[in-house]
């Protein structure tokens, strides 16, 4: 994403609903944490780690763990719930960690808001040779149609309209970590994860109200919209008339070696 006046805005958002988005953000599937996670890592670091739903699964598996957060509110829950973990205050664009220190650096649906010109050779600076840079991007999964349509406020969307939502959406996807061949990283890897995760229908709606587009919301239009879901979930979505709806999840994941 161009990083910019109106990114800096929404990318400041979180730690106003820290709590609501520790309950209710999904961490990766089991599946898409083994695969990010390099074997016998011993050392990992984790950049925007906002609350530690990501950390606090890492820890289960590593060592060591680094968390890095900015946002003071986002800390001070990160601190408080993830247990046994080195917490402190930074950015991906200025890591506080010594070179060469690391087996790998994530970031959980926190990469598209780094000005990566920036960002990619302090990571790199920081991991050891063969170390290995891994993102993933969990939540909904807005590819099903019913929970597109449900995000875009309860709209039934023209085929068009779905292609630029789904196009706006594969945007904060895209990693560059230099030319093929060039910069400090290997050729990247991609890979798509799908579960399902059984919420109720308000959870299901409060679960939006962690998204920086709603969080920035103004209260009326913000009424307006999660209305909107709740009126689609009651009469329109396949979830109609039931207290606990099957939520169609998805874990995207990126992952490059340290030459």
């Amino acid at each position: 994403m161009q990083q910019d006046e109106v990114t800096g805005t929404l990318s400041r958002s979180f730690g106003a609903v820290a709590d609501e988005y520790d309950r209710l953000r999904p961490g990766p599937s089991p599946e898409a944490l083994d695969w990010l996670l390099p074997d016998g890592a011993t050392a990992v670091l984790e950049l925007g780690a906002g609350t530690g739903i990501l950390t606090r699964l890492l820890a289960e598996r590593v060592p060591r763990v680094v968390a890095i957060e900015p946002d003071d509110r986002m800390r001070a829950v990160l601190s408080a719930r993830a247990t046994g973990v080195e917490v402190l205050a930074g950015r991906a664009e200025q890591i506080p960690a010594d070179d060469d220190c690391m087996d790998a650096v994530f970031a959980a649906s926190a990469w598209h808001w780094v000005d990566e010109e920036k960002a990619v050779p302090e990571v790199a600076r920081v991991l050891h040779a063969g170390g290995r840079l891994s993102l993933v991007w969990s939540g909904p999964n807005r590819s099903v149609g019913w929970m597109r349509e449900l995000w875009a406020g309860g709209i039934v969307l023209m085929p068009e309209e779905q292609a630029s939502i789904d196009e706006r959406r594969r945007g904060r996807h895209v990693v560059n970590v230099g030319a093929p061949g060039e910069g400090p990283f290997r050729t990247p890897e991609t890979h798509l994860f799908t579960w399902t995760r059984t919420m109720t229908a308000d959870d299901l709606i409060a679960l939006s109200t962690t998204y920086s587009a709603v969080i920035t919301m103004d209260e009326d239009e913000r009424r307006r919209h999660l209305d909107a879901m709740r009126h689609y979930l009651e009469t329109s979505a396949p979830s109609a008339a039931r207290d606990w709806i099957d939520v169609p999840m998805r874990s995207y994941c990126w992952r490059a070696t340290k030459r």
